[in-house]
């Protein structure tokens, strides 16, 4: 079968087609064939070695040294089951599932491997790119809003970086959780996140975190700019501050009212977002880049800094429609 395969860090055009053998699903796994795969700003930062600042030293050794010991990267699907591994018996070959793959990635392919404790069942009337699209960002945000900072109705959240994966989806929950929402990004994106659910919305390029003048119940740092001193600041008496992406410093640091960690992969939760996506309430934000062979120009636009809401890839092929959905 196909991948995209790196196997030295550095810039987008290290991402190569390669022929890979076929993966066998083990015990609480399935093997799927891939409609639909995120390109993540999460894989970009494998593949350019680019850590949060101070994770470096450690993430080589666990990750690589010179390049990813996992070669296939990306950890969201969306297809088709293909083979039930041992004992799976909530699953067979044919069901249409969306998940995520956890450390094992491996999702940039025309076939790969999930474990069912992170596999849903995809609503018919949700697209293989929509599905893919929305689990990581969209589990980041629903971890952090509603199980970490508990956000209720009638608070105020301030989500920044909020045109991007996580923080398209951040604004669309704290909105679904009865919050308000203010929405930091460029102005160029102002339209989109007012209709996303925003009350407000802060141009990053003109008005610093540190000038916003407000406080908030909830600070939502979805891009890793926003500093445990920066923050802070910004809090109401009872409010949080949560980092999405923090550094290693800002990660030993964190107690109280600053909330950090890793998102769990979660099936619940995954069937929870789907749902929203299926009735409306949800909007993936969703951008078919192409086919398989287009992962480095998915890899090229995570690198500018432009990109908005969630890139896909589609590794068996489907035609993206003009609106960024596909049809597969």
């Amino acid at each position: 079968m196909r991948a995209a395969v790196v196997t030295r860090y550095g810039a987008p055009d290290r991402v190569v087609i390669q022929n890979v053998s076929v993966p066998k699903p083990r015990a609480g796994h399935v093997l799927v064939r891939v409609h639909a795969t995120a390109v993540t700003a999460g894989n970009a930062r494998i593949r350019a070695a680019r850590f949060p600042p101070g994770f470096g030293v450690l993430a080589r050794p666990a990750i690589g040294f010179l390049g990813p010991r996992v070669r296939t990267l990306g950890g969201t699907l969306s297809g088709v089951v293909e083979q039930v591994g041992p004992g799976v018996i909530d699953f067979e070959p044919g069901d249409e599932v969306a998940g995520m793959t956890g450390t094992r990635m491996r999702s940039h392919a025309e076939l790969a491997v999930a474990p069912i404790r992170s596999l849903a069942r995809k609503p018919p009337g949700v697209t293989h790119a929509d599905a893919a699209g929305i689990l990581f960002g969209g589990s980041t945000a629903l971890y952090f809003l509603r199980d970490r900072a508990k956000v209720t109705a009638g608070e105020s959240v301030l989500v920044n970086g909020a045109a991007g994966s996580v923080g398209s989806t951040a604004v669309q929950l704290a909105r679904h959780l009865g919050a308000t929402v203010t929405a930091v990004t460029s102005d160029s994106n102002r339209d989109l996140v007012l209709r996303l659910g925003a009350t407000s919305a802060i141009d990053y390029r003109t008005t610093a975190a540190t000038e916003i003048g407000a406080r908030f119940d909830v600070v939502f740092d979805a891009v890793g700019n926003i500093s445990r001193s920066d923050g802070l600041p910004l809090l109401s008496d009872s409010g949080r501050l949560v980092l999405a992406v923090a550094s290693l410093a800002g990660s030993v640091l964190a107690r109280g009212r600053v909330i950090v960690g890793v998102t769990p992969e979660r099936a619940d939760d995954l069937s929870f977002l789907l749902g929203l996506v299926a009735t409306g309430e949800l909007d993936a934000v969703t951008r078919v880049v192409g086919g398989l062979e287009d992962a480095p120009e998915a890899h090229r636009v995570v690198d500018s800094g432009r990109k908005v809401g969630n890139l896909v890839i589609l590794p068996n092929g489907g035609t993206g429609s003009g609106d960024g959905r596909d049809v597969v």
